[in-house]
């Protein structure tokens, strides 16, 4: 059995289309926190995200959306086997479902969101369904942000550096605005690959982007990235 073990709880993902890797954990330890009485965690996976802020906060409401069925009873699973199984929920849903009928605003909502636009499909229906934009449009995943965020929330997602420009500019016509940018390579010599982006409902009069590199050379890893991460991993 797959078990992936980080510092304060351990993750299965034999049954997931789409296992740990950098970008979730990324965006757990990056996305900012303000105190949040309320989470959701939109297209949850493993469950590794919504796991990571319920360490990393005091929510007593931490909400995720997962719509396939072996992932989302998986997630579940991982939810219930945590420290924090009394705040974790797993709602197995499709998201234009869960927004038709919202019950809740939230104070934090978190999104590492399906990201092959290109025109490209694996043999792993499962896989596809987790990787691709047409599953979960950019489009979709705003108007629900824009929808369920409370007055004050932060929308926090990892999104390809490529669809970066296009992504706050579909923000700001909801008004949606950054509030935090880091650009993320792997290594000093090569490019920008990934963008961790956090908005408000509020326009900063000024916006400075920073950069975050994972490794100096393979395995070892820069300063920067080992504080960010060193609540969860084992090793850092």
């Amino acid at each position: 059995m797959s078990v992936f073990q980080f510092k304060q709880f351990s993750v299965l993902q034999d049954q997931c289309a789409m296992k740990i890797g950098t970008d979730g954990v990324l965006l757990g330890a990056w996305t900012p926190i303000e105190n949040p009485k309320s989470i959701l965690d939109i297209g949850t996976g493993t469950g590794i995200i919504a796991l990571m802020l319920a360490q990393r906060s005091n929510a007593t409401q931490i909400d995720a959306l997962e719509i396939d069925e072996n992932t989302y009873e998986q997630a579940t699973d991982n939810f219930e086997n945590s420290p924090w199984n009394d705040r974790l929920f797993c709602f197995h849903v499709a998201l234009d479902e869960f927004v038709d009928d919202p019950e809740d605003e939230y104070d934090l909502i978190v999104s590492n969101p399906p990201f092959y636009s290109e025109d490209f499909r694996s043999e792993n229906e499962q896989r596809d369904l987790a990787r691709f934009h047409e599953a979960m449009p950019f489009e979709d995943l705003i108007e629900a942000a824009d929808l369920l965020l409370s007055e004050n929330g932060i929308f926090s997602v990892i999104i390809p550096y490529k669809e970066e420009e296009r992504f706050i500019e579909l923000c700001a016509e909801v008004e949606l605005f950054p509030v935090k940018v880091t650009r993320v390579k792997g290594s000093h010599k090569t490019p920008i690959v990934r963008s961790l982006l956090a908005f408000k409902r509020y326009e900063l009069a000024v916006l400075v982007a920073d950069e975050l590199v994972i490794e100096i050379n393979r395995h070892e890893y820069t300063d920067e990235y080992i504080e960010l991460t060193k609540a969860f991993y084992l090793k850092m």
